[in-house]
């Protein structure tokens, strides 16, 4: 059935849980023998217990390969850490429906994964309602593209890297303002706004959504016409988990070049005396062309007792690179680009690029569901600048970073269509002023034993940021999820708006009295809900 063709009544998902249950009781199978038998009754297509149905008392070894099939962050897949009493990985869309009418007759908690990149886990593990069951949408990852018409549908469970392949297989240009991790699942992304290397010229993912596919807390199947525009407006940033379930996503496709330029400088601080060029970037990459896209990477290298930070200058223009360097010698000369340093490709060719694919790789590669980069054990955070960083912050950040084994921090600058779209356009509102976004992230290997030191240490770098970014309050990106921000402990339905604006007008600034509002008129009861859900007014 492809889904650019009226859906049967089921829903397209953005980021579900799983059944916790350590340690699985009868009670539990006998709730799961419900389930089954309910969506057995509530959908039409056949339902092959041995491949959508996984428990840890049947098959372990298949139970624990579904449940870390896609999950990133292997702190949390740790023996002490909840698992599923069940994982329920539907075949059709239909039994997405069926899931969502059953867990609300079963009373079920559950959670919804598309692709497991989520920084606390929250869509395979739940901290606050047990038992519950993860909904899996490996399954539901069909692409079907109209360059007729400039769009796409998508179902939630496709990843980036599908997304972009099946639009180069029809067309060299046009393109999508998306991610860089091209495993990431398309589910949970777009609710949070999403951005990419092409967010300058087009703006977020979110901004260039046509229509959705979705199931509310009723079990009914929703458009954009029958959903009305407030939850339309709501699903694209507000967050995943909080309003519904997104089967499938239409999506406004970009014109991009034939050619477009790449390249990569890297600078230490030795090379960077009175940190100018840096300093420089954070005045003017928000402001040149919005065809120009440069992020910044810091890393530590070098062995202890001499480590430095690198700071890789990572460009993507569209354009050819006799434009980039003209561009280049005129507004950024400091930075020092070569034509050596750039390299023309295609869009696509860009894609793997960005997402840390090997050179010489073919873009079959996006195809696959695992990073390129590997998973690993990791803690993450964000923040929004406003005003440059001083010579002096950056030197207390750069001594913070090589005490660190495995240090990751980004910049992405804002700027061009980020700073033309009001704040309130969608749920994400960090636009206009931004200068540049911040990802913090320390990695760490499995064998460390005190990765508490390394979450220590994440927290103290964050601190020690504070003077320097947003305030009042101090932005986060939802995407990002941070549950040192705040996070409804509750273990019911009952949660108060009011509190949780600590967290949420963290991410979503004055944008987050409207989800609230949204969220009471379509689920009142908090059927869909976790640790940073959208709560109703109590």
């Amino acid at each position: 059935m492809a889904i650019s063709k009226p859906l049967f009544p089921i829903i397209s998902c953005v980021t579900f849980l799983v059944l916790y249950c350590v340690t699985p009781t009868s009670s539990s199978a006998s709730l799961q023998e419900q389930f089954i038998s309910c969506v057995k009754s509530n959908t039409h297509v056949s339902l092959p217990l041995d491949k959508t149905i996984f428990t840890p008392t049947k098959n372990v070894s298949m139970f624990d390969q579904v449940l870390e099939s896609t999950a990133q962050n292997l702190r949390f897949l740790a023996k002490s850490m909840p698992k599923p009493g069940f994982i329920f990985r539907p075949v059709h869309e239909s039994q997405v429906q069926a899931s969502i009418i059953c867990s609300k007759k079963l009373k079920i908690h559950f959670r919804v994964r598309s692709g497991g990149h989520d920084f606390e886990a929250m869509s395979f593990v739940s901290r606050i309602e047990r038992p519950f069951i993860l909904i899996d949408f490996a399954k539901l990852r069909r692409v079907d593209v109209d360059i007729k018409n400039n769009s796409t549908w998508v179902q939630a469970g496709a990843t980036l890297g599908e997304l972009y392949y099946r639009i180069a297989e029809k067309s060299k240009v046009h393109g999508y303002p998306a991610g860089l991790c091209t495993s990431v699942g398309i589910g949970g992304y777009m609710t949070g706004g999403g951005y990419g290397s092409l967010m300058r010229k087009y703006g977020l993912a979110g901004d260039n959504v046509l229509d959705v596919k979705m199931i509310d807390a009723n079990g009914k199947l929703l458009n954009r016409a029958t959903m009305g525009e407030d939850l339309f407006w709501a699903l694209r940033g507000g967050g995943g988990a909080s309003f519904g379930i997104v089967l499938a996503w239409k999506i406004k496709l970009v014109p991009v070049p034939e050619t477009l330029t790449m390249f990569t400088v890297t600078k230490t601080p030795k090379q960077d005396p009175g940190l100018e060029i840096i300093s420089k970037w954070q005045r003017i990459a928000s402001k040149v062309m919005e065809e120009l896209h440069i992020r910044v990477e810091f890393t530590a290298v070098g062995n202890k007792g001499n480590r430095t930070v690198m700071m890789s200058y990572k460009g993507q223009f569209l354009g050819k690179k006799v434009t980039l360097m003209k561009v280049m010698n005129k507004v950024f000369p400091e930075l020092g680009l070569t034509q050596e340093d750039c390299t023309e490709m295609s869009w696509i060719e860009a894609a793997l690029v960005n997402g840390g694919f090997k050179n010489g790789s073919t873009i079959d590669v996006l195809l696959q569901l695992q990073s390129p980069l590997g998973k690993t054990y990791y803690k993450a955070k964000s923040d929004f600048v406003k005003e440059p960083i001083p010579a002096l912050g950056l030197q207390g950040l750069f001594e913070r970073l090589i005490q660190e084994d495995i240090p990751f921090v980004n910049w992405t600058p804002y700027g061009g269509m980020m700073a033309r779209i009001p704040e309130s356009e969608i749920p994400f509102p960090h636009r206009n002023g931004t200068l540049f976004k911040i990802l913090y992230q320390i990695n760490w290997p499995a064998n460390d034993k005190r990765p508490s030191r390394h979450v220590n240490w994440m927290r103290e770098l964050y601190s020690y940021m504070a003077p320097y970014v947003s305030s009042n309050p101090r932005q986060a990106y939802v995407n990002y999820r941070d549950l040192d921000l705040g996070q409804n402990m509750n273990n019911n339905a009952k949660v108060n708006s009011i509190e949780a604006k600590i967290w949420g007008a963290k991410y979503f600034k004055g944008n987050y009295d409207r989800l609230v509002k949204i969220k009471t008129k379509v689920d009142p009861e908090n059927f869909f809900r976790n640790e940073q859900s959208i709560p109703p007014m109590m």
